[in-house]
C-alpha cells in the first residue's frame, strides 16, 4: 500500500466475493443463474474491478444496474454479458439502450412506446409488474389483465420483451403475515407469465428472487436470482442468518494521527457532547463524516484497536473522530484502526454499525466516499 493512501480506505476480498457467487450458486436450482446486482458502485464496492471479477473469474452472465451510466460503465468492462437496467432511462436516450445493447425495464406501455419512438433499433426490454412494492410496474388485480397489457406490448414495433419482473417488499421477514404478501406477490407474477404462456407468449425470463428470496425462499420457477447485498456478505435484514459461509467483502480501515492524555473535564469535540469524567488517553483518527462514516456514530460506534474495542467520543468531525483508547496502552500514532472488519477476535460490521443509528447495512457500505480509495485484495 503506498503511504498517502494510509489516511482511510476500504479492502475489498476478491477471494470472498468469489466465494460469496459460490454459495449462492449453490441455492439456485440449475435452471436460474445469477444476475449480480452491481448499481451504485456495486454497493460502494467500486464497480470496475468488482465487475470484472464476476465476469472472468466467476462466469456471471447477467447484471443489474440502477441506471444507463451505470450500463454503459458495466458495458465497457463486460462486452459480451446481459445488463438490466432496474431503474429510469429518459425516452430521448433510447438510442443509447440500442447502441449498446442494454436491457431497460419497462413499465407500461406507453413508456414502451415513447422508447420505440426514439430509438432507430429494437429496444430489449423485461416488463416490471407491480405486485406489492407499489414503486413502479403494471398494476392489476389480475393476472390475466396484466398479461393481456403484456402480449400487446409485444406488437410493439422495434420492441422486444424478453421477461417479466417483480421486486418483493418484505422477502426478508419470517412474520406470517409478510411470508402471505410475498406468497401472493410470488403467485401474482408466476400466474402472470403462465397466462402469457397460455396465450402463446414463452418468454426467455421470469424473475422475482431478490438476495432476501434468494436465501429464504429461492424458487424453481424464477430464471433468474437477483442476488445484491449477499453478493457483499451483509444481511438482507440482521433479523434473519443468512445462509452459512457468505462473509462480509470489505473492511474500512484507518489510523491514528495522535494520541494524547486529557485530565478530567476536557471537552472532546465540536459542540462539548462528551466531557472526560476521568483522566482518559484520546487517539484522533484520520476518518470523518465526509469519507461516509456517519455523525450519527458519535458518542455512540465503536472502532476496533489492537483487537480491542474503543469508544468513540465527542461529534464524528468531517475528516476526523476521537475515540477512547485507555484501555489499549500500546496504542499509538501511525496505528492501523478498523472500522469494519475484524482485529484478532473481534469484528465489526457494516450491519452492526447500521443497528447503532437506526439503518441498513446497504446504506453503509453505498454511504462510503469516493475519496476513500478502495484496495483489491486476491491470492
Amino acid at each position: 500500500m503506498k503511504p498517502y493512501l494510509k489516511r482511510a480506505w476500504a479492502e475489498v476480498s476478491l477471494d470472498k466475493l468469489k466465494k460469496n457467487i459460490s454459495i449462492i450458486r449453490s441455492l439456485n436450482s440449475p435452471g436460474t443463474d445469477i444476475m449480480a446486482v452491481v448499481k451504485a458502485d456495486a454497493y460502494g464496492h467500486g464497480y470496475e474491478r468488482v465487475v470484472c471479477c464476476l465476469a472472468e473469474e466467476c462466469g456471471i452472465k447477467y447484471f443489474a444496474v440502477s441506471n444507463l451510466d451505470e450500463a454503459i460503465a458495466v458495458r465497457e468492462y463486460c462486452p459480451e454479458a446481459e445488463i438490466l437496467i432496474l431503474g429510469y432511462t429518459p425516452p430521448e436516450y433510447a438510442h443509447e439502450i440500442s447502441e449498446y445493447n442494454i436491457i431497460q425495464g419497462v413499465v407500461s406501455t406507453e413508456y414502451a412506446e415513447d422508447l420505440c419512438r426514439n430509438s432507430p433499433g429494437t429496444v430489449r426490454c423485461h416488463v416490471k409488474i407491480d405486485t406489492g412494492m407499489g414503486r413502479i410496474g403494471l398494476r392489476y388485480d389480475r393476472p390475466e389483465d396484466c398479461a393481456r397489457e403484456i402480449a400487446d406490448m409485444t406488437k410493439i414495433e422495434r420492441l422486444s420483451v424478453e421477461g417479466i419482473y417483480t421486486h418483493f417488499a418484505v422477502a426478508d421477514s419470517d412474520s406470517p403475515d409478510n411470508i402471505a404478501y410475498t406468497d401472493k406477490q410470488e403467485r401474482f407474477i408466476i400466474d402472470t407469465y403462465d397466462a402469457l404462456a397460455d396465450m402463446g407468449i414463452r418468454l426467455p425470463h421470469l424473475h422475482f428472487m431478490n438476495s432476501a428470496a434468494t436465501c429464504y425462499r429461492n424458487s424453481s420457477r424464477s430464471t433468474l436470482s437477483r442476488a445484491g447485498i449477499i453478493i457483499y456478505g451483509l444481511h438482507p435484514d440482521v433479523s434473519l442468518e443468512i445462509p452459512e459461509g457468505l462473509e462480509p467483502v470489505m473492511e474500512l480501515k484507518a489510523v491514528i494521527s495522535q494520541v494524547k492524555t486529557v485530565p478530567a473535564g476536557t471537552c472532546i469535540s465540536y459542540g462539548r457532547t462528551f466531557t472526560a469524567p476521568e483522566e482518559m488517553r484520546v487517539a484522533t483518527v484520520t476518518i470523518g463524516y465526509a469519507d461516509g462514516y456517519s455523525r450519527l456514530l458519535s458518542s455512540k460506534g465503536e472502532i476496533l484497536v489492537h483487537g480491542k474495542r474503543c469508544r468513540i467520543v465527542g461529534r464524528v468531525c468531517m475528516d476526523q473522530l476521537m475515540i477512547d483508547v485507555s484501555g489499549v496502552p500500546e496504542a499509538k500514532s501511525g496505528d492501523i484502526v478498523t472500522l469494519i472488519g475484524r482485529d484478532g477476535d473481534e469484528m465489526i460490521t457494516a450491519d452492526d454499525l447500521a443497528s447503532v443509528y437506526g439503518t441498513i447495512g446497504y446504506e453503509v457500505v453505498c454511504g462510503i466516499s469516493k475519496r476513500v480509495p478502495r484496495i483489491y485484495f486476491e491470492s
